[in-house]
């Protein structure tokens, strides 16, 4: 009998994370404490269906997809609900939409193109930038939650400065916004690296492809 991926123990966290995501998505206008609360568990959950996958042996492309999606989906509605709280900002906050939406979607369908079966099997000869990102987990850690918590402080500070810290007089959600700024810029500048790369893998590919079939003709 054939296996259920769909039922595998890793997508199954991750589709309990859509659905905190959903709910934090709901709350976001009026909510912002269950807003906050639910999108960083369904953030965190990202470590434990991979956890589970590794574990269990059950790390399916599915998976891998599922992901990707929600994580970026989940980023994506942060940033609108930023868009609609400082409007005066909206323009920066669909550019970085933008670049993040296109800047994974060209990594991974080049990766699709040159047989590799994951996006984050970077070839070691490649990008030396790009090799540290996806073989050093500190490293793609910081830049992954600190851009997140930057965003989201972004977001808490709407509402609130959060408690205040006596040593530097300074709202708690904005001491650890002015700290994950420099890192979100370094993940921004990280993804408009994946897009360039891609886009060079990419003409790599079409000059091979035309060449051979250029011989075609000639043979």
């Amino acid at each position: 009998m054939a296996e259920n991926i769909f039922l595998f123990v890793p997508n199954l966290i991750g589709y309990g994370r859509i659905v905190l995501a959903l709910i934090s998505f709901y709350y976001m206008r009026t909510d912002y404490v269950t807003a906050t609360w639910c999108y960083l568990l369904s953030y965190l959950l990202d470590e434990f269906d991979g956890i589970a996958a590794r574990t269990l042996n059950q790390e399916t492309k599915f998976g891998e997809m599922l992901d990707l999606l929600t994580d970026l989906c989940a980023s994506m509605c942060l940033l609108v609900t930023l868009s609609v709280l400082y409007p005066d900002y909206m323009f920066w906050f669909q550019l970085i939409m933008t670049i993040d939406m296109a800047g994974h979607w060209l990594f991974v369908h080049s990766s699709i193109l040159k047989g590799i079966s994951n996006h984050k099997l970077v070839d070691m000869s490649g990008n030396p930038i790009l090799r540290i990102y996806y073989t050093s987990k500190p490293v793609l850690d910081v830049l992954v939650y600190g851009n997140e918590l930057f965003y989201i402080m972004l977001y808490l500070l709407y509402f609130s400065e959060g408690p205040l810290i006596p040593v530097v007089s300074v709202g708690i959600f904005r001491l650890i916004l002015l700290i994950s700024a420099p890192v979100s810029l370094a993940k921004l500048a990280i993804t408009l690296l994946h897009m360039v790369t891609a886009a060079q893998d990419m003409a790599i590919i079409d000059v091979s492809e035309r060449e051979q079939k250029a011989k075609d003709r000639q043979g």
